[in-house]
């Protein structure tokens, strides 16, 4: 398995995704069927056509398999998305897609909880498949946008 590279270390903050490493570390319990979350409520990225900010809380619940996905890679990488601009879609299909490459979990799912562009919010939903069987799942409970009311 490899080490990590960016724990325990300055490293600067990458300048787009794709310069963006994720890395693992051993799971400790392999065999159990477990969720870890990962929340992100300030995420940040750009409109692709105006280069204005889009804003989202992104959650990603996922079962490891072998390896654990290490937060500080997680961190950089989503840090990364910034400067970068895509549709909401787009990024929340990069960060799910990215993750199940580098750690190859049991189940994943994310949700991509987007403020309004254009007067509308925009929610994205992914997951590999049906989580395993008597999995303890807890509810992302992120409330729909509602304004100011």
């Amino acid at each position: 398995m490899d080490q990590p590279t960016l724990l325990g270390r300055q490293v600067p903050l990458p300048s787009n995704p794709d310069e963006a490493m994720l890395e693992r570390v051993p799971n400790p319990d392999p065999a159990a069927a477990y969720v870890v979350r990962f929340t992100c409520p300030e995420f940040t990225a750009l409109c692709p056509i105006t280069g204005q900010p889009d804003f989202a809380h992104i959650v990603i619940d996922y079962v490891p398999g072998e390896s654990l996905l290490e937060s500080k890679s997680l961190k950089l990488f989503l840090a990364s998305f910034r400067n970068h601009g895509a549709f909401h879609e787009a990024c929340t299909m990069l960060i799910a897609r990215r993750i199940v490459a580098a750690i190859a979990p049991r189940w994943l799912r994310i949700g991509g909880y987007w403020f309004p562009r254009g007067g509308i919010p925009i929610d994205v939903f992914w997951q590999t498949g049906e989580p395993p069987a008597g999995l303890f799942l807890p509810p992302q409970a992120v409330a729909p946008y509602r304004g100011r009311g």
